[in-house]
């Protein structure tokens, strides 16, 4: 069931939606909202650059429930390993 659930988040976050970043070192990215899921009772953003690359950003998401949203960096790589992985495996489906 948690995998349909993550399945439509996927779908129902992908109505054309970008996003900006802006790095440390002063780079912005404008960015394709790939979609958010769920892993472990946490949710998690996949962010598409808009740049003609294969690159996947994933980032950890607060809905803020005001029609804003926060990304959250993951600081453990077994943590961002496990969040690529689930967005490999639905990317799948």
């Amino acid at each position: 069931m948690a995998e349909d659930q993550n399945k439509e988040l996927l779908e129902e976050e992908t109505e054309d939606d970008f996003i900006t970043l802006e790095f440390d070192d002063g780079t912005v990215v404008e960015c394709y909202i790939t979609g958010v899921f769920d892993l472990n009772g946490k949710e998690y953003i996949a962010l598409e650059p808009d740049d003609g690359t294969d690159d996947v950003y994933i980032y950890g998401y607060k809905d803020n429930g005001d029609d804003t949203f926060d990304l959250v960096e993951i600081e453990s790589e077994e943590e961002f390993g496990a969040a690529v992985e689930e967005f490999d495996r639905l990317m799948m489906q």
